[in-house]
């Protein structure tokens, strides 16, 4: 909003219904007068013609008829009106006017009155020209530098520039690559025209390449074109927008140098006459028209330029000059000289309010009257001060990246989940292994405390969980207003889900227009994907989970599956799940544990995951506040590990079937073609069992086909069990640890990078590259050593699991023996933490100690390359380099039996700072020695140092 309005000059509605562009207004002095001032000329899409003469209305005056020189109905639409010098034998001005389907140029004529009825102006009928194509625009100027006429350029919807001198039809040339028309104009310096084709690159075409290409008589493909009289049409220059253009204008400014200014969506260019950028200014607004204009200073170009906020700014190159409010929104806008005064801006309304007007202030003879003078409380301005710092500083505490949201919402979103199964299910499977399929129902309030619009609810599940509807498309919403909705979430595959969560947002614009979007979260009961059972007192998988209180009766925890169990043992519970094995969770009589088993490792995530949530609130509800559960057993990477190599197994399989149905694609494609030239052959031939081979390549595509669709089938749930898998390593090793929820949250981010696979990126090496990249930051033995720099490069399928097994195994034997999970760098120094009872610190693979090895061999190799020890003094320093390195190779192999001899290896003699700075010094000294030398001295040293040690155990 500016603080500056354009006053109106002069002002008129035209009509009632019409409706108007960007081509139905021009200015000039149509009627030939030779005063020099302008007349508007206005057309309408509903065939109505306009010519006025503005002045400013006098205060006796009760109306502005005698402004309005002339008034025409046309019998078609009036598309572009053009005043230009289109007559052969006159040199005087004529009005061009653009029909659908017809050219019109006529002759506007005064004369004077003798009576009070004012002077008479008439429009005559020179010439028209039927056009054999609908019409888009048009434009024109001296074509070929002719000079005292304009020839005219019409732009067909189909592509085609038409192109006609005066009186005669010229030619037409169809433009290359063609889709829709787009804006059009003339460079009378280049003699060349600009136009924006759909692909939204500015192209320009000389108007010398225009008349010796090819004829234009019918619509030709290039190769055919080609082929024809003449040459294939060519730009002579293109340059990439990258969005649509709305407007083209080319002042002629400059005999120099001509300005081509393109007035795009969201940008304004202005390039030079050979299509490089001059400047290009990023706007901010929505622009709907311009008009570059002759600027006071020499070298620069003034922009007037409307926006779709009715405001007119004006630009000086790409500097903001001045700003004022409009009335309305102009489609386009002209500069016109009249009788009282030069400059004024004329703007035209789609709607048809025509407004002359100028960017002036009025004068405000408002006066503010005079308050009474008051003595200022500084104790209340101190306090007032001091309040509003507090509020700054609070403000300024935490620099987030993205703003804080407003403490009031203008839509508010609430589920309800059903407490109930529905009475009637809306699975669409009915049944899965003999078991009924149950839905709940959820149940959505949307409230909106402004007036919204347009909102959109969206209801994500994750597979194999189903929803009756998943988007809805909401009608506008005022103030106050409340909506409620309802759909049902079920089952719908073969294997249960690995999250009982789901997601709604709200998509909307506000009352101003801003997007935005309003989120929330549900979960599902468990009852949803498993139905109580009888317990069993074995199985395959076993978790057992300590806490800190008695152990409680499993019935008052789960009321819900108890309810229906087949016999009455409190400290057992039975979980069948509809679409996999039975979990039994078991508690124990005498201790304050509780077992979990069932014959599948994944299956156990939901009912453990759900047996902790409802342990918390059960002692919430009872007021114990400290109440903790943990885990004290081995970790089940092993199982785990089972799922990673079932996921990695099954997407080598869809790899490899790919690429076999891809090489027979090929296959199939090359026997086509080769049946196909020898049906066409003239002089038939044997097809030498180019048919049976044919026929069974395609037996083979269609059974990879399939084969690659099961995969891909198998790939999905094996992908959703691994997600199982991985959330209940998760839930135990924060149980494990003690991690809080931030922690948590970055291990999940960690291990569940992705929501699903794709063959461009799969979990392995995703979840390989997080893991790396905590045990180089955050789980590093020490600050020291921290990665500098982390070099991340394409991702592809690894070739087997066995990294990314050593680097979780390292990453849980990294926090059990106290490293944080953080990503701030200051809490990457690992704190000494207490084991739980019976539990023992994962031992670190071999592959460690061999990634260490490898970093000393290359620091030894880059120390022996800059400094060449001496070959006298350095024989015994080089001597226990050697044997401390065999000693660290002999210890390297048997790290994996004790814990001990790493501490032992750590306790091994260094060379002392003395010893060191010695051959530092000897090593400078004699950094001229051959490396061969240096080599037989390691050698002879190291054979000194086997003796003397062979003497010693001797």
């Amino acid at each position: 909003m500016s603080l500056f309005k354009a006053r109106d000059w002069w002002a008129c509605t035209l009509g009632e219904g019409e409706e108007f562009d960007q081509g139905c207004l021009c200015v000039g002095d149509v009627d030939n007068s030779g005063t020099g001032y302008d007349k508007i000329v206005v057309g309408s899409f509903m065939g109505m013609l306009r010519i006025f003469s503005p002045h400013p209305a006098k205060p006796a005056d009760l109306t502005e008829a005698d402004a309005q020189l002339m008034e025409v109905q046309l019998h078609e639409p009036i598309i572009q009106v053009e005043l230009g010098k289109f007559v052969s034998c006159s040199d005087l001005l004529h009005l061009a006017v653009l029909h659908p389907r017809k050219l019109s140029v006529y002759a506007v004529s005064g004369t004077s009155g003798n009576v009070e009825h004012g002077d008479q102006y008439q429009l005559r009928l020179v010439y028209e020209h039927n056009l054999q194509r609908t019409a888009c625009n048009m434009t024109f100027g001296p074509f070929g530098g002719v000079s005292g006429h304009h020839f005219i350029c019409i732009q067909s919807m189909d592509g085609m520039l038409m192109f006609f001198e005066q009186e005669s039809f010229g030619f037409g040339r169809f433009l290359p690559g063609f889709l829709l028309p787009g804006p059009l104009s003339y460079c009378i310096r280049t003699d060349s025209f600009i136009t924006v084709s759909s692909a939204r690159q500015v192209e320009c075409y000389r108007y010398e390449t225009l008349a010796v290409a090819t004829d234009a008589e019918s619509r030709q493909d290039p190769d055919q074109q080609s082929k024809s009289s003449g040459k294939r049409l060519a730009a002579e220059w293109t340059l990439v927008l990258g969005e649509e253009a709305l407007e083209i204008c080319i002042p002629n400014t400059s005999p120099v140098m001509s300005s081509i200014f393109v007035l795009g969506e969201r940008n304004l260019f202005c390039l030079k006459d050979n299509g490089q950028i001059r400047f290009m200014k990023k706007l901010e607004f929505n622009p709907s028209c311009f008009l570059p204009y002759a600027s006071v200073s020499e070298g620069s170009t003034n922009v007037l330029m409307c926006n779709h906020n009715s405001m007119l700014l004006v630009y000086q190159d790409a500097t903001l000059k001045w700003a004022a409010q409009l009335s309305c929104v102009p489609v386009t806008v002209r500069v016109a000289n009249f009788l009282e005064l030069r400059g004024l801006v004329v703007t035209l309304s789609a709607d048809g309010r025509l407004h002359c007007s100028y960017m002036g202030t009025d004068p405000s003879f408002f006066t503010a009257p005079k308050v009474e003078a008051r003595e200022v409380n500084y104790e209340e301005v101190d306090s007032e001060m001091k309040r509003l710092q507090k509020v700054i500083r609070e403000a300024t505490k935490t620099q987030d990246i993205l703003p804080r949201a407003e403490t009031e919402e203008e839509l508010s979103l609430t589920t309800v989940v059903s407490s109930q199964l529905d009475q009637v299910s809306c699975a669409v499977i009915a049944e899965m292994s003999g078991v009924p399929v149950p839905s709940v129902s959820v149940k959505v309030k949307i409230a909106s405390r402004t007036a919204v619009l347009s909102p959109k609810l969206t209801v994500c599940v994750q597979p194999p969980l189903a929803v009756t509807q998943d988007q809805f498309v909401l009608d506008s919403m005022g103030s106050g207003c409340e909506l409620e909705l309802s759909f049902s979430v079920f089952l719908n595959g073969l294997y249960p889900p690995a999250d009982l969560s789901g997601d709604m947002a709200v998509s909307y614009s506000s009352a101003t227009g801003i997007p935005r979007v309003c989120q929330c979260r549900f979960v599902l009961p468990l009852r949803l994907v498993c139905r109580p059972c009888s317990p069993i007192k074995s199985g395959k998988y076993k978790i057992t989970m300590d806490t800190n209180k008695p152990p409680i009766n499993l019935s008052d925890v789960f009321p819900d599956f108890s309810e229906k169990s087949e016999n009455n043992d409190s400290s057992a519970l039975g979980f069948q799940l509809i679409t996999g094995s039975k979990v039994i969770v078991l508690a124990s009589k005498t201790s304050q544990r509780y077992r979990i088993q069932s014959e599948s490792f994944e299956d156990m995530w939901l009912v453990a995951n759900e047996l902790v949530q409802r342990f918390d609130r059960h002692f919430s509800a009872l007021g114990v506040s400290d109440f903790r559960s943990s885990f004290s057993g081995p970790l089940p990477l092993p199982e785990y590990f089972e799922a990673v190599d079932q996921h990695f197994e099954l997407r080598v399989n869809a790899q490899k079937y790919q690429d076999l149905l891809s090489e027979r694609a090929v296959q199939f494609r090359a026997i086509q073609r080769r049946l196909l030239t020898r049906f066409k052959d003239k002089t038939p031939g044997p097809l030498q069992n180019l048919d049976t081979l044919m026929e069974g390549t395609y037996r083979q595509v269609l059974a990879l086909a399939d084969a690659a669709a099961d995969t891909r089938e198998r790939l999905v749930q094996a992908f959703v069990r691994l997600q199982s898998s991985t959330h209940l390593l998760i839930l135990l090793l924060s149980l494990w640890q003690g991690l809080n929820s931030q922690q948590t949250h970055i291990l999940e981010a960690t291990l569940l990078p992705l929501l699903q696979d794709t063959p461009q990126l799969g979990w392995e090496e995703s979840v390989d590259a997080a893991v790396s990249h905590l045990l180089k930051t955050c789980l590093s033995r020490s600050p020291k050593d921290q990665a500098i720099s982390l070099s991340s490069g394409p991702f592809t399928l690894p070739k087997d699991t066995s990294r990314l097994k050593k680097h979780i195994t390292l990453l849980c034997d990294r926090l059990a023996k106290g490293g944080r999970l953080s990503l701030s760098a200051e809490a990457n120094v690992p704190t000494p933490l207490m084991m739980p009872v019976g539990c023992e610190s994962i031992p670190e693979p071999i592959v460690e100690l061999e990634e260490e090895a490898a970093l000393q061999q290359d620091s030894a190799k880059f120390i022996k390359k800059k400094q060449p020890s001496k070959r006298g003094k350095s024989k015994p320093d080089s001597s226990k380099e050697s044997s401390k390195e065999k000693k660290e190779k002999d210890s390297g192999k048997d790290s994996t039996k004790e814990t001990k001899k790493d501490s032992g290896k750590e306790k091994e003699p260094k060379v002392s700072s003395k010893e060191s700075k010695r051959e530092s010094k000897d090593a400078s000294k004699e950094s001229s020695k051959d490396k061969e030398k240096t080599k037989v001295s390691r050698k002879a040293s190291l054979k000194a140092k086997e003796k003397k040690s062979d003497a010693g155990d001797g």
